[in-house]
């Protein structure tokens, strides 16, 4: 019998409630991204594992003119996402490490909230590197590491949730970025309450 992707499991199951269940993280998650991010009016934005289009939604409301598109592996959680979202942003079905977009198309690729999922991160990252046009910027925020809180938080999802794969640290994180080829990479890590430490990672072509 073929091994269904365990995200995929997860999220489809999860998709209509998910929103509600994990309304104040995906709300400071999105926001903390959004406030490290200079965006120009013209600007080819992709949000990778864009889920229920939180992060999409924002970036509509503050960016209107912005051009925005969104992948995501799971179906179910992209239903979601179009009811809520704008005709024009384009959403299709796709995996971060096999991007269903040609090279150098976006000015912005994002990833928020999903980093930890991925079974191949250094490939995700060079599919985010190819897609990005000169001098664009990868604009990626997960959970950290660097804080206790978060180790403990990986122990437990390492032995009961099989979605889960890996949570890095800063040092960690940077290191995978300049290895798929991005430069001027800085790293942010901030807390939005007692257990969620969080860092956002920022990397140019």
């Amino acid at each position: 019998m073929v091994r269904k992707n365990p995200v995929a499991e997860e999220y489809a199951r999860t998709a209509p409630y998910y929103e509600s269940r994990w309304s104040f993280y995906v709300d400071a998650t999105t926001r903390n991204t959004i406030e490290r991010i200079n965006i120009k009016s013209t600007d080819k934005i992709l949000d990778v594992g864009c889920g229920t289009g939180s992060l999409l939604y924002r970036l509509a409301s503050s960016c209107p003119d912005a051009k925005l598109s969104g992948i995501d592996l799971v179906p179910e959680m992209l239903k979601v996402a179009r009811r809520r979202l704008p005709d024009n942003i384009m959403l299709c079905t796709g995996l971060a490490e096999d991007i269903p977009f040609e090279n150098n198309h976006f000015d912005i690729v994002i990833s928020c909230n999903m980093f930890h999922y991925i079974r191949h991160p250094s490939l995700a990252l060079k599919e985010m590197y190819r897609v990005l046009s000169p001098g664009g910027q990868l604009v990626l925020t997960d959970w950290c590491h660097d804080y206790i809180t978060c180790q403990v938080c990986e122990l437990y999802l390492k032995l009961s949730n099989r979605a889960h794969f890996r949570i890095y640290r800063t040092g960690e994180c940077k290191g995978l970025l300049e290895q798929a080829g991005y430069t001027d990479v800085q790293i942010e890590k901030f807390k939005i309450n007692w257990l969620w430490g969080l860092m956002t990672a920022k990397g140019k072509k």
